[in-house]
């Protein structure tokens, strides 16, 4: 099942929320994924540009982007990216398949 590293930081309301009511929002992110066939690999709030991180697991695009959906449009959160990640050798494999593809840089 394909990867995907998700970046989302949360609105001064739902920190406001969390402060007065303190809740493990992993458990609800497994929650989520899990109810579309994936898996939650981590869950971590950091410091920084973003506030939180999550590694999911899920069993296409369809099915992550649904779960980014709901997440995004329950409004906790002031923004919410999803970045497919790819395993080394599907990494070589479009590698290869580049080196077929005739690319003609503009102007030339």
């Amino acid at each position: 099942m394909p990867l995907y590293l998700s970046k989302f930081s949360y609105t001064p309301e739902t920190w406001a929320r969390l402060i007065s009511n303190p809740e493990d929002r992993g458990k609800a992110a497994q929650a989520y994924i899990e109810s579309v066939g994936g898996k939650l690999h981590g869950f971590w709030y950091a410091f920084g540009a973003h506030d939180g991180y999550n590694l999911w697991e899920a069993p296409d695009n369809v099915s992550m982007a649904a779960v980014a959906l709901a997440i995004s449009g329950g409004g906790a959160l002031g923004s919410f990216e999803t970045t497919v990640l790819l395993t080394v050798d599907e990494t070589i494999e479009a590698l290869r398949k580049a080196e077929q593809i005739k690319y003609r840089p503009p102007g030339s």
